[in-house]
């Protein structure tokens, strides 16, 4: 069962997110609903760790056994969805991983994968095309040029 639940006012998730980083280029994805590029990851479930929790999506959406190098981040967001419109309370804990080499950068811009029959389109975006894409977290933008030695806090507010 996710941590999740919905309440009049909106929703809340605490979730995980994965930062792999190759040659200068983040790891993000899509998949075909959402207007919008993000990072691999997802929600956690009842009981589980956050560090079990991020292996345990990027399994599911990449069918990759990754390494978490260290926690990153523990965002707390407050947002309304694009698609749904949805208003959201959101804490997550983004980790940097290390990806297996069949998946590095050199290995080529863009592959997909299928999740519970749904297609995951993932891209090596450099770090200085991140400014000009629509993608969530916004401070990633940013972020990724320095990248904390420690877990730091994030507030975002739309």
């Amino acid at each position: 069962m996710d941590v999740t639940y919905s309440t009049s006012e909106g929703r809340f998730n605490y979730r995980v997110g994965a930062v792999a980083v190759d040659e200068g280029q983040l790891l993000v994805m899509r998949d075909w609903h959402c207007p919008y590029l993000y990072l691999p990851g997802g929600k956690v479930e009842l009981h589980e760790t956050a560090e079990d929790a991020v292996l345990r999506e990027l399994r599911e959406e990449m069918r990759a056994e990754a390494r978490i190098v260290r926690p990153l981040w523990l965002s707390q967001a407050f947002f309304t969805e694009d698609a749904s419109g949805e208003r959201f309370h959101e804490l997550c804990l983004y980790f940097l991983v290390s990806l297996p080499d069949s998946l590095s950068a050199s290995h080529g811009e863009t592959f997909s994968c299928e999740e519970s029959g749904r297609r995951n389109a993932f891209f090596w975006l450099p770090f200085e095309q991140l400014e000009r894409e629509y993608l969530y977290p916004s401070f990633i933008k940013s972020a990724i040029f320095d990248l904390p030695e420690h877990l730091e806090l994030v507030s975002e507010v739309e």
